[in-house]
């Protein structure tokens, strides 16, 4: 079967992506604007390189709708905050979901406590394990209610009970205990974990596959 997704209605395109592009990582997202504070959730999210240090970030809005609080602050101040979310607050997260007015601070609706951040103006969400601070590089608006950010990690906060060294940047990963999305209404979590070693050429040609 091929889709052709200039052809499709856009929620069609968007069951294609999001129910094939899984598990996705979770982007707790908290801005500052001139309303205030904003917090919501995106799935549309990942990291793209390391030199610099960058993550990219799609947000939607549903047609008619606009652009959501999140989308308005970044491109009003280019400044936001990450935070990775554990399977303990998923609750609280659903809850920055909801479709409140412009203006209403979801943190204080979920009762979640936060923290200041360092070189930004967002706080960061005090019990997630890891939050990181971005600043905007560009913002490309794909469409009417679409845009995609791509943000430089400024700073890293990761709890300190999670490193196991420090120095190294050793991190115990599965005890993160961080969810993902799927699709619709679903999540993932992500304890059911495989090793695999990546080949090398030289290796392959020994053996006999090259």
């Amino acid at each position: 079967m091929r889709y052709d997704l200039d052809q499709v209605p856009e929620p069609i395109a968007y069951k294609l992506l999001a129910a094939t592009v899984i598990p996705r990582p979770i982007a707790w997202v908290v801005t500052k604007g001139s309303e205030g504070i904003n917090a919501a959730p995106y799935s549309f999210f990942n990291v793209m390189g390391s030199a610099p240090p960058t993550i990219a970030l799609g947000l939607m809005a549903a047609p008619g709708r606009g652009f959501k609080d999140t989308a308005l602050n970044i491109l009003e101040t280019s400044e936001f905050v990450v935070n990775l979310v554990p399977e303990r607050l998923v609750q609280a997260m659903n809850l920055t979901a909801a479709d409140a007015p412009r203006g209403v601070d979801e943190l204080r609706l979920a009762g979640l406590a936060t923290l200041p951040s360092n070189h930004v103006a967002p706080p960061r969400i005090a019990d997630s394990p890891v939050a990181f601070e971005c600043r905007a590089l560009s913002s490309v608006v794909t469409g009417p209610c679409q845009t995609v950010v791509i943000g430089r990690v400024l700073a890293v906060h990761i709890e300190d009970r999670y490193l196991r060294d420090p120095a190294r940047a050793h991190i115990e990963s599965d005890a993160l205990d961080l969810v993902a999305r799927s699709f619709g209404s679903e999540y993932i979590r992500s304890h059911d974990r495989f090793e695999l070693a990546r080949p090398t050429w030289a290796g392959l040609k020994a053996e006999g596959k090259a």
